[in-house]
């Protein structure tokens, strides 16, 4: 295979996980973890470590007898304010890598503490179709398997064709394929439990100047294309970033509305009986938002339920917490200086007044440490 030039553009408004300190995988690093969090809370950890590669990873995992947290972006985690009782190891290896291509098709290895949106802005710089619509997401490019991230019509599945470990179960690093990695909306075998430890993830992409087909209406409509249209990478790409930061989902140190784990709650998932039982509760309203899915499960807006509920954009929750301004799917660390059990207090409130209502039971997206909802 001839090698491949790839261009990796410096990423405006997109924290760069370089700036963070860096030491060696064995040097003890003390202090509370709210600093390695989009949220800014949690609690301090027994021992903190920084790994700058996939090796670094391996060794820091192999050393520690006690509990251990994985941590990459911190931007789909809460930690409680007790913090973590055992060793953090911070996952700070980069870059990416071709390692396999054809005409149509590139496959990239790219290392788990590579920044997401780095690795969409390459991509696209390169012309490769699969993760436009992904632009924007904060946190690192190990932590989307695990949570099988989407937004606007793609998710990660539908590009890895495999995922790298450490199991601390045997010892061993292997590359688990796709077929096997569980893949869920929101989930996959990695999001509950420690066995597995990412290292890198390959993705196939395709060569292409053109996007895949646009498959959410709201992208749709604000490129002016018709759902199912393609169009340029660049275009797609710059459409989600504006979407996003409308709705505070781009980081930005200079809005409180970014400080977040992004949507807190997943879109519930419903069969036929329960989503029918959802609309006679909500007759008075209208029909809640809701997308058909196999096996005639439906998929509703959580966004619309928490809002009908009464809890609308900018509600304030106690200790400085509140409600997104610009999206009701987002719970704040509006204050800077609010506790994990005040986010989960207003957590608690909206899904029990969501659940008294609706009959629907929100689930939180985020992984909880040493905290419970």
């Amino acid at each position: 295979m001839g090698a491949t030039a790839i261009t990796q553009p410096k990423v405006k408004g997109v924290p760069d996980a370089s700036a963070q300190p860096t030491t060696a995988a064995d040097r003890a690093i003390p202090g509370p973890l709210a600093s390695y969090t989009t949220l800014g809370m949690g609690g301090s950890a027994a021992r903190v470590v920084t790994a700058g590669s996939a090796e670094e990873i391996i060794r820091a995992v192999r050393a520690v007898d006690e509990q251990i947290l994985i941590l990459a972006g911190g931007s789909n985690v809460v930690i409680g304010d007790s913090g973590f009782p055992g060793t953090v190891v911070l996952v700070r290896s980069r870059g990416l890598r071709v390692v396999a291509e054809d005409a149509g098709s590139v496959t990239v290895r790219v290392e788990a503490g590579e920044p997401w949106d780095d690795l969409v802005a390459a991509t696209v710089a390169n012309g490769w179709a699969g993760l436009e619509c992904l632009s924007g997401i904060p946190g690192s490019t190990g932590a989307t398997p695990i949570q099988n991230v989407g937004a606007y019509g793609q998710e990660v599945a539908e590009t890895i064709t495999g995922v790298e470990v450490y199991d601390r179960v045997d010892g061993t690093r292997r590359i688990i394929p796709a077929a096997d990695c569980g893949f869920a909306y929101r989930g996959s075998i990695f999001k509950y439990g420690d066995r597995w430890v990412v290292l890198s993830v390959d993705f196939r992409l395709t060569r292409s100047p053109l996007s895949g087909p646009v498959r959410y209406a709201e992208l749709a409509r604000a490129l002016g294309v018709e759902v199912g249209d393609q169009v340029p990478l660049a275009d797609a790409r710059a459409v989600v970033l504006r979407l996003r930061a409308g709705k505070g989902m781009v980081l930005d140190a200079t809005d409180p509305d970014t400080r977040s784990v992004g949507s807190f709650f997943t879109n519930p998932v419903l069969d036929g009986a329960t989503y029918e039982l959802l609309r006679e509760r909500a007759a008075d309203i209208g029909d809640p938002p809701a997308w058909p899915g196999s096996d005639g499960m439906v998929k509703v807006s959580a966004a619309w339920l928490i809002d009908k509920a009464g809890f609308t954009k900018g509600h304030p929750g106690p200790g400085g917490t509140a409600i997104s301004s610009k999206h009701t799917l987002a719970l704040t660390n509006r204050s800077g200086t609010a506790q994990t059990a005040d986010l989960l207090a207003l957590a608690r409130d909206i899904r029990d007044q969501v659940h008294a209502r609706f009959g629907v039971t929100l689930h939180p997206e985020p992984v909880l440490i040493n905290c419970a909802l």
